[in-house]
């Protein structure tokens, strides 16, 4: 029996519960639910949830099953440099605890059921759903993650589309609030992105994924990070005057940007391990709270 075969049985002789939780990993909830986040908040932006619950359970189902779908679709191509990087190492395809043409399947099943769903809501939110789905799993992932550290662009891209989508489908078209709200999060991703490459520069020498640290440097990094983070911090609140938010909220984002901006001036001209660990958890809570100031 080979050793395809021999997971593949070991696979499904796992208890249903096991094997769920196993794939619920592989869509890695906490970024997947990020991303959901950024969607709910773009639909908030224009819509009122108390008077469209059922539009936002429709959104936030069909978002995350295109969101999960994708991601574990990378987990699925990303499987042999995974098992490379010791911060991978112990993911369910890296370790072979599931099947990979099992994990293929579900990839596809969740993309095309997200996908689809979205569609049948709304075309043009569908087709921004969709355009986020390729750019991460077949622009990013497939075709330059292992060629270009240029590929965190088009990585941004795909994270930028599920704000983009759900600010479209609250409008029923695409404006400029729609467009600075995901270019927030398109600069924003540099900033959390670049400090994981930072810390953990030797495991992807060890994959031969390029990254800004290994192509460009420690300095031409942190500089990139600074940029970023403030075009992220002005995107954001540009966008939010744009809608309108109320004038101790747009206080409060500002506060929440200068922490931001703080943090990419000391990595830059003081750089430590702390501080950049800091800025990438800073990061995710930025966004995080960002998105919280949205819906209100």
């Amino acid at each position: 029996m080979t050793a395809a075969a021999q997971s593949s049985t070991a696979n499904y002789q796992l208890p249903i519960t096991k094997r769920i939780a196993l794939y619920w990993s592989l869509t890695k909830p906490l970024q997947s639910g990020l991303l959901l986040a950024t969607g709910l908040a773009g639909y908030m932006s224009a819509r009122c949830p108390v008077f469209n619950m059922g539009t936002i359970l429709q959104l936030a189902a069909s978002l995350f099953l295109a969101i999960a779908g994708s991601t574990v679709l990378n987990m699925w191509w990303d499987r042999d440099i995974d098992a490379k990087m010791g911060r991978t190492k112990k993911r369910a395809t890296s370790k072979g605890l599931v099947d990979e043409n099992e994990v293929l399947r579900v990839g596809l099943i969740l993309s095309v059921i997200g996908v689809g769903w979205a569609v049948a809501m709304d075309a043009l939110y569908g087709l921004i759903v969709f355009a986020g789905l390729f750019f991460d799993v077949v622009v990013y992932s497939i075709w330059l993650k292992r060629r270009t550290a240029w590929s965190i662009v088009w990585g941004g891209i795909s994270g930028a589309m599920p704000i983009l989508a759900g600010r479209a489908l609250g409008l029923g078209f695409i404006d400029w609030v729609g467009v600075t709200l995901a270019l927030g999060i398109l600069f924003w991703i540099p900033t959390h992105t670049l400090t994981f490459s930072m810390k953990f520069a030797k495991d992807y020498e060890a994959a031969c994924v390029p990254t800004f640290p290994s192509t460009y440097g420690l300095g031409v990094t942190r500089a990139t990070i600074a940029i970023s983070s403030v075009l992220a911090a002005a995107a954001m609140i540009v966008a939010g005057y744009g809608i309108g938010m109320a004038w101790g909220f747009l206080r409060l984002l500002g506060v929440l940007s200068a922490g931001l901006l703080i943090l990419a001036v000391v990595i830059t001209f003081k750089p430590s391990e702390r501080i950049n660990f800091g800025l990438f958890k800073y990061a995710s809570i930025y966004m995080l709270a960002s998105m919280i100031l949205l819906f209100f």
